[in-house]
């Protein structure tokens, strides 16, 4: 299904996408027809064992209180959160929309119900 950018802009203001949702914006955005970061909350030990593809970058909930100046170089940018069931983003998203971050979404049933392209063994997206 082909959606507008209209359509996909919305889907990046809701507080949460399904995993249809994200494949949509991961095909729109190797399209060039939208712009967002995917980032992945969970520990590196979980990211290497099993990644989404496309995955912008890593920064575990265990180290994020050292590295909130991350949020701040993104916040006009959308972001993307995954974890393993939904649970950790979407604390992290409660506490980062408090904070005034408002282009935050979390993918709601996290990488175990993702049904799109998922890599193993995956190189980290950025230093830790």
């Amino acid at each position: 299904m082909e959606y507008s950018k209209e359509e996909l802009e919305k889907m990046l203001q809701n507080p949460q996408m399904s995993s249809a949702e994200l494949e949509a914006l991961l095909k729109a955005r190797e399209e060039g027809k939208i712009d967002f970061v995917l980032m992945d909350v969970r520990e590196v030990f979980e990211f290497t064992d099993r990644s989404i593809h496309g995955t912008d970058m890593l920064l575990p909930t265990s180290m994020m209180n050292n590295k909130m100046e991350v949020f701040e170089e993104l916040k006009e940018k959308p972001v993307v959160l995954y974890c393993r069931t939904g649970s950790r983003t979407g604390q992290v998203m409660y506490v980062l929309r408090k904070m005034g971050y408002d282009n935050i979404v979390h993918l709601n049933p996290g990488i175990m119900g993702y049904r799109g392209d998922t890599e193993r063994n995956a190189p980290l997206p950025n230093e830790l």
